[in-house]
């Protein structure tokens, strides 16, 4: 269908025209929208006055022309486009090890050269395939994803890549008519599409979920690759200066142990890294461009592999950096616990404790890992990981989605350790729990009894942090509960309970009437105690207003006293100014009457 917009109720209201190429969805206008009009009702304003607020206007003035055919647009953020790298960087990995191999080692060329030449031509073809989808992939602008195939392909003929992939295309291998096919070295002009095999290591690097290791293999590609090139150039040179020349070049290929291909790389590959390493002994040479070659191999090993090293003493110190510092929690407690002259058992249990959550992967504090998320991915996570949970809860269930995720965002884990009482009875409840795994016992007063267990899903605690009225335990615990094993349980406390429940006072309402229904049908509603407490809470609430009232009396009386004082102060001032006024106006009656006033008065 063809493109339509709602007519411009002024000039400066142009993002309501619909870009149907951009997916552009203006705001919704404060008043009635009016139907859609054809396009060239739109079209008839003045393009000038419309490109004064829009400088796109007349691009997308040509585009809402076009017909409504759709284009393939690549969109960067997608599986496809990682795939698509994936793909692209083969050809240029292959580029970049088999093209400088081939030029150095005659007999690796000689003897395939058909099958290189459809290797080279396949990967040609994924280059030129490479470029039509670089120039259809969108970009983001204001947030949306450009889609345009015209504003696309000129930001792309603008950038620099652009320019480095039009020389990996130009067809050097043209030369190969007249000097034949075995000479590689014309197709160097490939290895100009470098970054997108970086850009498909940073990709995969942000994908994983074991990042270190993939940068330590990564840093370890890059090391096999200097020392391939640097043992092609190796062999090159030897080449030139003649096998067997020397003591430092390659030896004579009249040897048929030294003439076979496999020996050759081998031997270049072993003596590159011995060099680049320098860790090894290799023959000193003897000639100007062989020392000079030494020496660049030298300050090339020095520079890079001091990098390398580095990065990867940094990347290992990444991966221990989580045992690091629960290590250093562990020795402050332990410091702390010896100081403090704690008893050896007792310490013991703080140990195994640890060992614990080191064990079970447990060390990790979800809100400083999740601190860096904007408030809705964190909700998101939050709910996901804990809605579930909340739900088995009976007094949640049937709540508001917004209370359920303000819940949700307030749940802390805890993990209780072999013995450990979670309550006892007596105790002032002031959170509920919700077991996430483990096994919770039921005692009587002696800690041995068992009266029933809980597992997996159950919860308790939760009528003492509403604090029904009439109760008979009032906010105490009735039971204690104690932990069989190692327990991970989640934590709702009061005061988070009745901080969100503030913005919810329907549902605050609804878990309190859930609350009485459950403690009215265990019989554990005192209804001599909800009269009270509803007479107590009238006397709060006449006290509540008297103090306001006193409150407010005493500020009245302050404005009325300000008020009095202001009024005087204008009053003063008034009477000055017409002081002035009339001296301004008229001097010389002021001058007599303050003379007749006081005769004795000298002037």
């Amino acid at each position: 269908p063809a493109a339509v917009v709602r007519p411009l109720p002024c000039p400066h209201h142009h993002h309501s025209l619909i870009l149907n190429r951009l997916h552009v969805s203006p705001p919704t206008p404060p008043f009635s929208p009016s139907p859609p009009v054809p396009i060239s009702i739109a079209l008839s304003f003045s393009p000038s006055l419309l490109s004064l607020f829009n400088p796109n206007w007349s691009r997308q003035t040509a585009i809402l022309q076009e017909s409504g055919k759709e284009v393939w647009i690549m969109d960067p953020a997608t599986d496809l486009y990682y795939y698509w790298l994936c793909t692209i960087s083969i050809p240029v990995f292959y580029n970049l090890m088999l093209l400088v191999a081939r030029a150095c080692f005659n007999e690796l060329q000689s003897q395939n050269s058909t099958m290189w030449m459809v290797l080279d031509y396949i990967s040609d073809t994924l280059y030129f395939m490479d470029t039509f989808v670089r120039a259809r992939t969108g970009f983001l602008e204001q947030g949306l994803l450009v889609r345009d195939e015209k504003i696309l392909k000129e930001k792309y003929m603008k950038t620099r890549q652009f320019r480095l992939d039009v020389i990996s295309l130009i067809p050097t291998d043209i030369v190969f008519l007249k000097i034949g096919v075995n000479n590689p070295e014309w197709r160097f002009n490939r290895l100009f599409r470098l970054a997108r095999l970086f850009e498909f290591f940073d990709r995969t690097e942000t994908r994983t979920n074991f990042p270190n290791i993939f940068r330590i293999a990564n840093l370890v590609l890059y090391i096999i690759i200097i020392i391939h090139w640097n043992a092609c150039l190796y062999f090159a040179i030897s080449k030139v200066l003649g096998f067997g020349s020397d003591t430092w070049v390659y030896p004579a290929l009249s040897n048929p142990e030294y003439a076979r291909l496999a020996r050759q790389y081998i031997y270049c590959f072993y003596w590159s890294t011995l060099t680049l390493t320098t860790i090894g002994e290799t023959p000193p040479p003897v000639r100007d461009i062989e020392y000079f070659f030494v020496v660049v191999d030298f300050l090339t090993g020095v520079l890079i592999f001091a990098t390398i090293v580095g990065n990867v003493g940094a990347m290992i110190s990444n991966m221990n950096a989580a045992r690091v510092e629960f290590q250093a929690k562990i020795d402050s407690i332990k410091q702390y616990m010896h100081f403090r002259k704690v008893t050896k058992d007792l310490e013991a249990r703080v140990v195994k404790w640890f060992d614990y959550l080191w064990t079970e992967e447990k060390t990790c504090d979800e809100k400083q890992v999740l601190k860096n998320l904007p408030d809705k991915l964190k909700a998101e996570i939050a709910i996901n990981v804990h809605l579930e949970t909340l739900q088995k809860v009976r007094i949640f269930q049937d709540c508001e989605a917004g209370l359920l995720v303000e819940l949700v965002l307030k749940l802390q884990p805890q993990v209780f350790s072999p013995g450990d009482y979670i309550c006892k009875k007596g105790d002032i409840g002031r959170e509920m729990y919700i077991i996430k795994e483990g096994k919770l016992a039921v005692v009587a007063d002696d800690g041995v009894t068992q009266f029933v267990v809980l597992s997996d899903g159950a919860y308790f605690g939760e009528i003492s942090i509403l604090g029904i009225k009439g109760s008979k335990a009032g906010n105490r615990r009735t039971a204690n509960i104690r932990s069989v094993g190692y327990s991970d349980l989640f934590a709702l406390s009061k005061d988070d309970l009745m901080e969100a429940l503030i913005e919810y006072p329907d549902a605050k309402y609804a878990l309190e009437e859930k609350g009485r229904a459950i403690l009215m049908k265990d019989n554990l509603i005192d209804e001599s105690l909800v009269a009270a407490a509803d007479a107590k809470d009238m006397e709060n609430k006449v006290s509540q207003i008297e103090t306001s009232l006193d409150v407010m009396t005493l500020k009245l009386r302050k404005l009325s006293e300000q008020y009095e004082s202001s009024q005087r102060k204008l009053k003063q001032r008034l009477t000055n100014m017409s002081n002035q006024s009339c001296l301004i106006l008229n001097p010389k009656h002021v001058i007599t009457k303050k003379f007749s006033d006081n005769p004795n008065t000298t002037y």
